[in-house]
């Protein structure tokens, strides 16, 4: 099975996602607006995560650094230890108190931080946001691409994987992660009309993005479903920890796995087989694409179609259809064993 199935992932992808080998932070990217100056060196911007001390934010981190030391912008990183949309809360209302010109956040639940975001706002603190389509009480929402389009393409590789037929499940970070719900709902739907044979056995589980939790509810899936043929991860963690217990079951070669990850928590099991494709976007270049935002704001410029953030991915952005202050990048990437050796994280 092991042979039929390689022979299908390294097909090329019908939706066309983007494919551009980041070495390193903006590697290969032009500056654009992004120079130091003296009306740049007094500014502070904060980027709230969903949580520190895991490699998708890590790495995130390395761009909201590199980006700070190419403007003179002073930028950080802040983040609560677990997934809790209180915990964002209470940050982002010390930040207020603290008045920097700017609070980037990736919610862990857009409606539970709407309220806090607006007193930022009253505060005359910039607001920009990522996964986080529709959220309120932002300036802006960046995403690095059509949410649809993600979840479409990995079903079509995951019901390839598949044959078409099985069961399968789908993991999210958290049932109030809008990106990851619009991820699995695009998915399901992709599935029914053009996989009518393949089975969602339940509604999408929550992993609170940890890596053994996705580990644990995986193994109760196994034993559940022993005919199961499928997963989609969705949290950066969910791949890691389902492929392990995929690996420890020795099912490699019967159950496919696929879903959102970066290549530096993916590869060992990319390796073993027991991942088969990881789907993602450079986590550094979305740091820096939303503080860059907050710069051209901040100096009284507008994000409009077509606006070019000088960041790889975010060069010509698309206003995404019924939003005004929603805007989209081209900044997706599909990555087999072989092609998630170019990257470096």
């Amino acid at each position: 099975m092991r042979k039929s199935r390689t022979a299908i992932l390294a097909g090329s992808l019908s939706l066309g996602l983007l494919l551009s080998a980041c070495g390193s932070v903006n590697e290969g990217g032009s500056s654009g607006g992004s120079t130091n100056s003296s009306g740049d060196s007094g500014k502070t911007m904060v980027t709230v995560v969903k949580v520190k001390g895991i490699a998708w934010f890590d790495r995130m981190d390395e761009g909201v650094k590199a980006y700070g030391e190419r403007t003179g912008i002073d930028t950080r990183t802040e983040g609560g230890d677990d997934v809790s949309p209180e915990k964002q809360i209470q940050i982002i209302q010390d930040l207020i108190a603290q008045k920097p010109t700017a609070i980037t956040v990736v919610p862990n639940s857009p409606e539970a931080i709407a309220a806090v975001l607006a007193q930022a706002k009253k505060q005359g603190i910039i607001t920009v946001a990522h996964e986080a389509t529709g959220i309120e009480n932002v300036d802006i929402d960046i995403e690095a691409f059509d949410n649809a389009v993600y979840g479409e393409s990995i079903m079509e590789n995951l019901g390839q994987c598949m044959a078409g037929e099985g069961k399968y499940v789908q993991f999210v970070g958290g049932l109030t992660a809008k990106t990851h719900m619009e991820w699995v709902g695009a998915a399901k739907a992709y599935q029914e009309k053009n996989f009518p044979n393949m089975v969602l056995a339940e509604d999408p589980i929550e992993s609170t993005d940890n890596e053994t939790a996705a580990y644990e509810k995986a193994k109760e899936i196994l034993a559940k479903y022993p005919d199961i043929k499928g997963f989609q991860g969705s949290a950066g963690n969910d791949v890691p920890g389902i492929a392990r217990a995929i690996e420890e079951a020795g099912l490699e070669d019967q159950v496919c796995v696929m879903g959102t990850s970066i290549p530096s928590a993916a590869m060992k099991y990319l390796e073993t087989g027991s991942i088969d494709k990881i789907f993602f976007w450079d986590p550094a270049l979305a740091g820096e694409a939303q503080l860059e935002i907050a710069r051209i704001l901040s100096d009284g410029g507008k994000i409009e179609e077509g606006t070019d953030l000088g960041i790889e991915g975010y060069k010509n952005l698309k206003k995404a259809a019924g939003y005004d202050n929603v805007f989209l990048g081209d900044a997706s990437i599909a990555a087999d064993l072989e092609t998630a050796k170019k990257f470096n994280f």
